[in-house]
Formats: C-alpha cells, structure tokens, sequence
C-alpha cells in the first residue's frame, strides 16, 4: 500500500472498518501491512528483472505492471476513502485480471520475475473475496 492509500487506510481502520461485520477468514488487521511490504518488494524485484531484460517487449511488460500498480492504488481510497466495498470490489475485479496478464506476459521474458508475482495474485484473489464479502455482509 502505498503511503497515500496508507493514508486512508490509517483513518478508518479503528473507527469505519472495525464497525464492519467480517467474512469468513479475514486476517486480523496488523497481517495487512507485512503482507504487503512483502508483496510490494517483490513486485518491485520482478519489475526490476524484466527492465534489465532491455527488449521492447519488456517495456510493453513493465508498462502493464504500471497500469496493474495504478488499479491497485485506487484500492484503498474507495475502500476505504469512500467507505465503498462496493466501489472496491469493482476495483479488484479489474486489478486481478490485469495481474494474471502480467505474471503472464512477464513469464515470457524472465520466468523468476513471474513466479515473484505469484503470491501478489493469490493475494489478490483472496482480497477479492473479503471485499466481496465485506460488500455482501455490510450492505445498507
């Protein structure tokens, strides 16, 4: 997450989404930012490897991770920003195809860079199910 959509997050984690009744499964709230560091370094590894690559197919690549970086940063401010499961559920349904195509297109060019995407799209399928839940069990 980055420090904007930390921003977001900050303000409504003990007040909005502690008021939210939870899916099945959700993780207790301080796993989020470790998980992310994580994942967020390996993203930042994986998009490193394909740049040295130097071929125009890798900058078409890193460009669609750019796009996929930008899907992900809109996350939290509707989430959480807007207070709207609703809104990020329409977010992630966007953001995890466009990770799978990345993992994809950089598996073509340097299969460790696509492996160290991996467990950001396990991540963010199982994301996409507690936002959908959130959404179902918080609806007004």
């Amino acid at each position: 997450m980055d420090v904007s959509a930390g921003a977001f997050t900050a303000t409504s984690v003990d007040g909005w989404f502690a008021s939210l009744n939870r899916p099945p499964g959700a993780p207790p709230n301080w796993l989020f930012a470790p998980v992310w560091t994580a994942l967020y370094g390996m993203m930042a590894i994986a998009a490193w490897l394909v740049w040295r690559d130097g071929r125009p197919a890798s900058y078409r690549a890193l460009r669609l991770w750019g796009w996929q970086l930008l899907v992900n940063a809109l996350w939290s401010p509707a989430f959480f920003g807007l207070r709207s499961p609703g809104l990020a559920l329409g977010v992630i349904v966007v953001l995890v195809p466009l990770v799978a195509l990345t993992a994809w297109r950089f598996a073509s060019l340097n299969r460790a860079a696509a492996l160290l995407l991996t467990p950001y799209l396990a991540w963010g399928l199982y994301a996409a199910y507690l936002t959908a839940g959130f959404f179902e069990l918080n609806r007004l």
